[in-house]
């Protein structure tokens, strides 16, 4: 009886505990939804005097740092949590470039800069832009930092109180140099070519590889692995895979460059924000036959002249489309997206690092080579033309892909030079409605360098490139075609409104910018103008000694609507 009655007051106070905890999780839970609501309240624009104008770069904040909630607390936004981590930072003449560990979207418009003064006061300013920028990684653009503040910038969202600086390590608050940092890298096969700034400015040539070695770090940890290089040249360095990238295929390796002097010494690796992956390192053949013929560019702002370009030229044959976005805002991604949704087989490849255009070539070499046959090199200005097929009356559709298939089988012929027609404003004083290709129609005499379309396998492996040509393996050479059989129109000297856009920077890493006074007779220039965008009274008559309307016929004949004479690229007009 007594075993009963113990037994039976066991089952109560059993049952007044569940009870209890059911209470405290039910009380867990309340107060877990007044957190989120209040959370929400506070990251949400309720509080106008901490709004931020996005139309404006003016400081819109100015308060003693402070922080409601704890500083490693995720950010709550858009409905899900979202922690705003800087992973590195990189200051460019004109802004700073900041790179996330994590993806956030392109176009974010709710982020702002936070800048800490010398006296630990906050500034806040509307981030420049985002967008992603590999697999795993965004970036968001930042004003640079004013006087008297640091360039170790934090990120939050739009409208949430400022928190305290987070306690990290100085080398995740360390802001990188341009001029001195790996940038870049790429697997290919058992090598990973590395792209860096600081190590030579030897244009042209290629470097001695024993002078250079990479060191690979594993993850977030103090692990290193050291390789050989095994090849150099201007801002590339190739070296062996380590052993432990192969055994990881599921980590992630931070890649930098390690200099030895010809003495022996060696320096302390540049700091670096090139990131490879193990699952990389696992060879993933493309499906299928390769593509005959792809086009490689990079662009800054040429969104408008994109759809003109790539129309044409895939009629003459080309495949497939890398573009290497350059730091555009003018829309590029829609247009592309836009051209893709029309079975254009196009891809943006996001590269914010400037005067870089040399090692954005090699990055691409690269990437197209287990994709494509032949690549092209060549801008958004520039146009291939056959003069013989059009006074024969030979058809020009697909006859670039023709052309270069004819040496595909050919193991010694590893790229096809083209000469270039340069043309000048034509008489026109506005953007051609039509196009360039009609527009345009009045040239200089003579040609003015080439354009290249190569073999990817047969490049040195240094990738050592010019912009408009590679080197080759030894024993491959080029075929370099005349004039009557295939041209190009470079439509160099637009209208004034379009050309003076070389005068902000020039991509090419061994060509001067058109402010600095300095190669005033180089064929990088335009000639008779100066350092400033300052429009000639004689500019639309300019670089005109022969009327050519070759291409310009071609292209209404083939293009434009017989009804409306519309082209297809003239999709506002006939909307």
């Amino acid at each position: 009886m007594m075993e009963y009655e113990n037994g039976k007051k066991r089952k109560v106070r059993n049952k007044q505990q569940v009870k209890g905890q059911l209470l405290s999780q039910r009380y867990l839970i309340l107060c877990l939804c007044c957190f989120f609501v209040l959370l929400f309240f506070l990251s949400s624009d309720r509080i106008s005097t901490l709004s931020v104008r996005s139309d404006s770069l003016r400081p819109s904040l100015r308060v003693p740092a402070l922080s409601v909630l704890s500083s490693s607390m995720d950010s709550f936004h858009g409905g899900r949590f979202l922690a705003l981590s800087v992973e590195d930072r990189v200051q460019f003449p004109d802004h700073l470039l900041l790179i996330l560990s994590h993806g956030i979207g392109r176009g974010e418009k709710n982020l702002v800069c936070v800048y800490r003064g010398v006296k630990e006061e906050t500034l806040v300013l509307p981030s420049i832009s985002s967008d992603e920028f590999d697999e795993f990684r965004s970036i968001v653009r930042c004003p640079n930092a004013p006087l008297n503040y640091s360039s170790s910038v934090e990120l939050q969202f739009r409208g949430e109180l400022v928190k305290k600086m987070k306690k990290e390590k100085q080398s995740r608050r360390r802001v990188h140099n341009w001029e001195k940092v790996g940038y870049e890298a790429v697997i290919d096969g058992d090598t990973v070519v590395v792209f860096v700034k600081g190590l030579t400015r030897r244009p042209h040539k290629e470097s001695d590889p024993s002078y250079y070695k990479c060191q690979f770090e594993i993850g977030d940890s103090e692990e290193k692995e050291v390789t050989q290089a095994i090849a150099a040249a201007q801002e590339v360095v190739r070296c062996v895979l380590p052993e432990s990238l192969k055994l990881n295929p599921e980590m992630m390796f931070r890649v930098s460059v390690i200099h030895i002097d010809p003495r022996g010494r060696t320096t302390p690796a540049l700091p670096s924000v090139a990131r490879i992956y193990g699952s990389d390192s696992i060879q993933k053949k493309k499906s299928g036959v390769k593509h005959e013929l792809c086009v490689c560019t990079m662009l800054w702002n040429q969104a408008p002249f994109l759809r003109e370009w790539i129309m044409y030229h895939s009629w003459l044959g080309v495949e497939r489309w890398f573009i290497y976005d350059n730091n555009s805002d003018d829309g590029i991604q829609e247009e592309i997206e836009l051209l893709s949704s029309e079975n254009y087989n196009v891809s943006r490849h996001v590269w914010p690092w400037i005067k870089t255009q040399e090692a954005g070539f090699s990055h691409c070499a690269v990437r197209a080579k287990e994709e494509c046959n032949w690549v092209g090199f060549f801008d958004v200005d520039e146009f291939y033309y056959f003069p013989t097929h059009r006074s024969q009356g030979l058809p020009s559709k697909n006859a670039l892909k023709s052309l270069v298939s004819n040496y595909t089988s050919w193991d010694l012929v590893g790229e096809i030079r083209t000469d270039c027609h340069s043309y000048g404003p034509s008489g026109l004083t506005s953007v051609p409605s039509q196009g360039v290709t009609v527009g345009y129609t009045c040239r200089q005499a003579n040609p003015e360098r080439h354009k290249s379309i190569v073999r990817p396998e047969l490049l040195t492996s240094s990738l050592l490139n010019e912009v408009h040509h590679f080197q080759l393996k030894e024993g491959v050479g080029h075929m370099s075609l005349v004039e009557s059989v295939a041209v190009v129109n470079h439509y160099k000297y637009q209208v004034w409104d379009t050309f003076k856009a070389k005068f902000y920077r020039r991509v090419a890493t061994y060509v001067v910018d058109w402010q600095e006074n300095q190669n005033q007779g180089s064929k990088d220039r335009a000639p008779g103008l100066g350092t400033e965008a300052i429009e000639p009274p004689d500019w639309k008559r300019r670089f005109c000694e022969v009327w050519d309307t070759g291409l310009k016929d071609l292209v209404m004949s083939n293009f434009a609507d017989q009804v409306t004479g519309y082209l297809p690229w003239q999709r506002q007009q006939q909307e």
